[in-house]
């Protein structure tokens, strides 16, 4: 597909379908449990109550199971008897059955399963609602949710396939697209002869750019999700924004008029349109004045409601816009996106060192001054070993010792790394061998890649020119490329690539950058697909974020997409930013 300049964007699928059979299995397999009297959280243990059966609707984890097996066994220690069923959703695990066995109560329990692999959010994202899967599979080299990924992948295709074209780039996409193809040999007569709705597929693995993760967000949406945290499409605004003394929860999606306009602009455009929205929204009350009994009636029954919402949504996004600028306000905001940018650009690194060591020193966050060294040691192919070990022993002296985990966790990822030859991962291949079989170290030597690869950020950057050469000041009211997401300073790398196999309809070309990348990338056609450019979905993309995706990303693509007349839409194991990536790292495992 090359990306010409056509600006007539072509209609996403329509996901609601996506929703109805989520709804429809999951009422099936509730009501085989009869009536449900109360729904509890996992985490707040029920009440004596006079129900007889519990039914736990829950994902697959350890510590989940540990909770169970509590209520279980506390209703034996108690005479109670009751019913218990735990419906896992994607699908259960084998681990999941042994720490239930392990507690006594496995013979106590039936197990089934909801395959809800896929949570539209809004009309072109959906997302696995798989937070853990950046660290089981990129840390930990565990390979169990690759399965639910083909599974998803299957899905789409039979609803909305076949696809055209599938390229991706990295390990696990690889993998899951293998897998994928094997179900779809199995299922042969799935989305046979339907219609394809989404033209291409692209693949990629977080770890082919931690950079873009690292970066703060400064598009509305972004920073919204760093400061206020956007779950499942919703988020919630406290005191401090509503201005009283209750909290609201605010769905953020294309049905919201206000958001959808400023969703994807840099903050510092946002103030300007909000203020246009209202002045706005006041010339449409201000239309009653002149109205005659009928006109009034009318206005009051098709217009007033739906202004009373705009209207109640514009001052929430305003006061988050006052939050969020007296927040950045307190935290230097505007020298820490200069360090950053001087990072990205490699300019003035002992300068942007030294700004890392104060953030450090002032305590001002361990997440924060995690993720300006990894971003440090990202773009610099690793720090020097002076000062590594001067980061880190300011770091635990400032945040504790119990980071050392920490700092282990982030050198394994690759995230955090010195530029010395240290232990290769021919020496760790070797020393995993004498204490698993051959089969079981392939697998976790996985999880050691990142010990033997270097970011090579800096050739990447200049290969794609990922840092724009400016002639005068970047203009970002009328942004004229990606970069734009990050104030002029950076094209994302995730969306360049995208971009580029785009246009040369596969690989050809960026051989350089798929080794700087450490290969694993691949292309495939489905010779049942016509490749024709006159089609709709010729135009419609698929992108698929194995690890998390930013909101920085996914308003770089629809950019991108607005500017060459196609629609992209977004799969991800789940929505993620730094502070995610960094907590993924320290907090500890179950």
């Amino acid at each position: 597909m090359a990306l010409a300049g056509r600006h007539d964007a072509p209609e996403p699928p329509d996901f609601g379908i996506l929703k109805r059979l989520a709804r429809d299995q999951l009422v099936y397999l509730l009501e085989q449990q009869h009536d449900v009297d109360k729904l509890y959280k996992v985490e707040t243990r029920p009440g004596p109550g006079a129900s007889d059966q519990f039914c736990f609707l829950v994902r697959p984890r350890v510590r989940t199971m540990r909770f169970i097996a509590d209520i279980v066994n506390a209703d034996k220690m108690s005479g109670r008897s009751r019913k218990y069923k735990i419906i896992f959703s994607p699908q259960k695990f084998y681990a999941c059955e042994m720490v239930l066995e392990e507690e006594g109560v496995f013979g106590d329990v039936t197990c089934d399963e909801w395959s809800f692999y896929l949570l539209p959010l809004d009309e072109d994202i959906i997302s696995m609602e798989l937070p853990e899967f950046f660290r089981d599979y990129f840390l930990e080299g565990d390979h169990r949710w690759i399965n639910p990924i083909a599974r998803a992948l299957q899905l789409l295709n039979s609803l909305y396939g076949p696809f055209g074209k599938t390229y991706g780039i990295g390990r696990c996409a690889k993998m899951s697209y293998e897998l994928w193809r094997d179900l779809e040999e199995e299922n042969e007569s799935e989305g046979q002869g339907r219609k394809p709705e989404i033209g291409h597929v692209f693949l990629t693995d977080r770890d082919m750019d931690y950079v873009t993760a690292l970066c703060s967000q400064v598009v509305y949406e972004g920073i919204v999700d760093d400061t206020f945290r956007i779950k499942c499409g919703s988020v919630d605004f406290g005191p401090d924004v509503t201005s009283s003394d209750k909290s609201i929860k605010v769905l953020l999606n294309s049905q919201d008029k206000v958001f959808s306009q400023i969703r994807n602009e840099h903050f510092s455009s946002v103030f300007g349109l909000l203020s246009q929205k209202s002045r706005n929204l006041q010339a449409q009350y201000d239309r009653r004045r002149g109205m005659d009994i009928k006109q009034m009636k009318d206005f009051v029954s098709q217009e007033l409601k739906g202004l009373k919402q705009e209207h109640r949504l514009l001052s929430l996004h305003i006061g988050a816009c006052e939050f969020i600028m007296k927040k950045k306000t307190k935290q230097d905001f505007q020298e820490t996106i200069k360090a950053e940018h001087s990072l990205l650009e490699g300019f003035d690194i002992r300068e942007s060192t030294s700004f890392i060591e104060e953030h450090i020193d002032r305590q001002v966050s361990p997440i924060e001054s995690l993720r300006l060294m990894c971003l440090l040691s990202i773009t610099e192919n690793g720090l020097i070993p002076k000062d590594y070990r001067s980061l880190k022993t300011q770091y635990l002296q400032s945040y504790g010792p119990e980071h050392l985990l920490t700092f282990h966790n982030l050198k394994r990822i690759g995230l955090l790394t010195e530029q010395s030859a240290g232990e290769t991962l021919t020496a760790v291949e070797s020393k995993v061998s004498k204490l698993v079989t051959d089969r079981a170290a392939g697998k976790i030597t996985d999880a050691f890649n990142s010990l033997a690869r270097k970011s090579n950020f800096r050739a990447i950057s200049k290969k794609l020119g990922l840092i724009p050469r400016l002639d005068g000041e970047y203009d970002l009211k009328m942004p004229r490329d990606m970069a734009y997401v990050f104030g002029g300073a950076y094209m994302p790398l995730s969306c360049k690539i995208i971009e580029q196999v785009l246009e040369r309809r596969g690989w050809q070309g960026l051989e350089e950058v798929v080794r700087l990348l450490n290969g694993n990338e691949f292309s495939a056609s489905d010779s049942t697909v016509e490749d024709n450019p006159a089609w709709e979905s010729q135009r419609v993309v698929l992108a698929v974020f194995l690890g998390g995706c930013t909101f920085s990303e996914i308003a770089a693509l629809r950019f991108l997409g607005k500017e060459r007349g196609c629609k992209f839409i977004f799969l991800t194991t789940a929505i993620t930013n730094s502070a995610r990536m960094m907590e993924a790292m320290i907090e500890a495992k179950a």
